[in-house]
């Protein structure tokens, strides 16, 4: 008889642990499982599609890695329009037309930039400006490995202060 009770008892513990363990898992699979959006410390980026106008500025680009490597090109914009010209380098000498391009804040301090063929609309080059730590990340298509990074140098500011 006392046999019989124990393992009753046993039993019970048992069923008592697994349904414990069933309900943990299910409440831990349903936090786990949640659609609310991460909470953080600090406030998501604000995000925009607002042109930045970079009427104004001149800024040199020495090319470090890539591509461009041990070139330095002079970046000269009006509201609308930019003209590259080398100032040191292989390609001193190389004319460059004049592009349209559009410039958006991405980030404190950073600038996307894209040039365009002003007939086309064609991406002609693509770069990344981070005032703060005066690096250049630049995507020109036309080959294989179009990429370089460098540094820049604000050598005239603008109308409108950098992001």
């Amino acid at each position: 008889m006392f046999a019989t009770k124990r393992v009753r008892i046993a039993a019970a513990a048992l069923a008592v642990a697994l349904l414990s363990g069933g309900i943990a898992a299910g409440v831990t699979t349903a936090a786990s499982a949640t659609t609310k959006p991460p909470t953080h410390k600090h406030a998501p980026a604000k995000i925009s599609l607002n042109r930045f106008n970079l009427k104004g500025y001149v800024i040199n680009a020495k090319y470090t890695l890539g591509a461009n490597t041990g070139n330095t090109f002079q970046q000269t914009y009006t509201a609308t329009t930019v003209q590259g010209v080398p100032i040191a380098g292989p390609n001193v000498g190389v004319q460059f037309p004049v592009e349209d391009y559009v410039a958006l804040p991405i980030g404190n301090h950073e600038l996307y930039i894209t040039w365009l063929d002003p007939t086309t609309f064609a991406i002609v080059d693509v770069f990344v400006f981070n005032f703060q730590n005066h690096t250049v990340y630049d995507y020109a298509p036309g080959t294989a490995h179009p990429e370089s990074a460098g540094y820049i140098t604000v050598v005239k500011r603008g109308h409108h202060r950098l992001p």
